[in-house]
């Protein structure tokens, strides 16, 4: 029988991204203490706390397969956290008004039988325009993303706020690297384009 497949995240995004792989899963909320270490990395924290987020459920699903993942964002190493409120938001988009920010994606798919944690930390960078307070203020309004790392949402009115997106896999920018976690997926024995029945 194949294993279950458990999405460690609330996240509606994360969600919906792993919805589009066509594979049934169920969503399980972490209990994981996501304060960062003195002197961790952003790489370092996010692969840590998708790892934690995994291993926080695996005893309620112990034949199954668990996808973990965190972000962070950071402009020239200081990170950018979810801003909670507007005005935090709008002055998060203004420091970044001409810059390049960086999105560090953790992802691990934790195998719960086993322990066998497979991680991967995926880099992605926005290059922002140059903005003015009228037009971040605006952006605010219209889009309230005071739950977002960055103060902005990728899949909506954000990309107003782009010059140009580098990176590999743009899934990874909304929260779940998509190519790499098929990757991981397949080394464990599950292929998303199997034909019906065929998957591990």
């Amino acid at each position: 029988m194949p294993r279950p497949l458990v999405l460690a995240s609330t996240s509606p995004f994360r969600r919906e991204l792993l919805a589009r792989l066509g594979l049934p899963f169920s969503c399980a909320a972490p209990d994981v203490d996501e304060s960062p270490r003195p002197g961790e990395p952003p790489e370092g924290q996010v692969l840590r706390l998708a790892e934690d987020k995994a291993r926080a459920v695996a005893a309620e699903h112990p034949g199954a397969l668990i996808i973990g993942s965190d972000q962070l964002a950071s402009i020239d190493g200081a990170v950018l956290g979810k801003p909670g409120e507007r005005e935090r938001a709008v002055e998060q988009l203004l420091r970044a008004s001409g810059r390049t920010a960086v999105f560090h994606t953790g992802l691990c798919l934790l195998e719960a039988a086993s322990g066998r944690a497979r991680l991967h930390c995926e880099p992605f960078k926005v290059h922002f325009r140059t903005l003015t307070r009228a037009q971040v203020e605006v952006y605010v309004e219209r889009e309230q993303p005071l739950n977002c790392a960055g103060s902005f949402k990728s899949e909506g009115l954000g990309i107003a706020l782009f010059r140009r997106l580098e990176g590999d896999d743009p899934n990874a920018l909304i929260g779940l690297p998509l190519i790499r976690l098929i990757d991981m997926l397949a080394d464990a024995g599950v292929e998303v384009l199997a034909p019906a029945g065929g998957s591990a």
